[in-house]
């Protein structure tokens, strides 16, 4: 009976400590921290713990799966800092997901690591999902993308990053994030905090990858009201793929909003490409676009004239 015993508290320990086994977490060696100390504005921390969503019906990527985060709600930030030359440029990713779940390898750690091969810190938030946006719907995305790059500005002298040259990169929904993010970073959308909340969370420029929410289907592609482009709103560059399912029109509309203000952007239009590949080569030209923004932040000598 003690056998029996003993073998069930085993079962038992191995099962809670298989339970309690974090969905992701960040490679070792890297800084991570919790945006809000004392916890999210307006939400509860989900007592279900974050989870991989991703099922084996989920389609491949590159012949690769994806990790797909869900129930989200203790955003971090994880500081990816380059090991060889360091330009003292930083870019905050912001995976897409339809602000249901997060693609955190996809179009987030792979990010990561391209910016750090060109010399440019990566910042990749962990922001809340699911049903977090787009805002005004909730602003729970959006006032984690703020108080992010807040925090990223306090810590530019330890993270060895140009307080001026902070950018964000976003994907899907992601890049709506930095769409409007880009637009609304006059005032904050929650208490502030800290010092960090002090600083400016106006990114210095945005890399906007197959955006959705930029325009109004249901209003024959109109521009999304909520998102306002001025003069003040940070140069910009843009890509997505004709036979997009999200449609096209959003990568479209937001240049329009763009030259009409007069702020400088970038375009890339590809005839294939479809939705959601990240930075994974295919053979469809699409996904060569790493390289064309590597150019286009040269020209703000953001990466190194070296950049692959």
């Amino acid at each position: 009976m003690r056998k029996v015993l003993l073998v069930l508290a085993v079962v038992a320990i191995c099962s809670t400590l298989f339970a309690q086994k974090p969905a992701w977490q960040p490679s070792p060696g890297n800084v991570t921290l919790s945006i809000w100390p004392h916890g999210a504005p307006g939400t509860q921390a989900n007592s279900a713990g974050e989870i991989d969503t991703t099922t084996a019906k989920d389609h491949l990527v590159a012949g690769k799966p994806v990790i797909r985060l869900g129930n989200v709600s203790k955003p971090t930030l994880t500081v990816y800092t380059p090991k060889g030359s360091n330009t003292g440029a930083a870019v905050v990713v912001f995976p897409g997901g339809g602000y249901h779940i997060l693609a955190i390898d996809l179009e987030g750690t792979e990010v990561c690591d391209w910016l750090n091969s060109i010399g440019v810190t990566c910042v990749l938030l962990k922001y809340r999902v699911p049903d977090s946006g787009p805002y005004p719907k909730s602003s729970a995305a959006l006032q984690d993308a703020q108080r992010a790059l807040g925090i990223v500005r306090a810590h530019a002298d330890s993270w060895h990053i140009d307080p001026h040259r902070i950018g964000v990169l976003g994907f899907s929904a992601g890049g709506h994030l930095a769409a409007a993010l880009s637009t609304r970073f006059d005032q904050r959308l929650y208490d502030p905090i800290d010092a960090a909340d002090q600083l400016s969370c106006r990114p210095d420029f945005a890399v906007i990858i197959y955006p959705g929410y930029l325009a109004v289907a249901e209003q024959n592609f109109a521009p999304n009201p909520d998102i306002h482009v001025t003069d003040k709103t940070p140069p910009t560059f843009l890509v997505q793929a004709e036979d997009d399912p999200v449609h096209v029109e959003n990568a479209i509309v937001y240049f329009m909003a763009l030259k009409n203000a007069k702020v400088p952007a970038e375009m890339h239009i590809y005839e294939k490409g479809g939705h959601g590949y990240g930075l994974r080569r295919t053979d469809l030209p699409v996904t060569a676009w790493p390289q064309l923004a590597a150019t286009w932040l040269r020209t703000f000598e953001i990466a190194p004239s070296t950049a692959p």
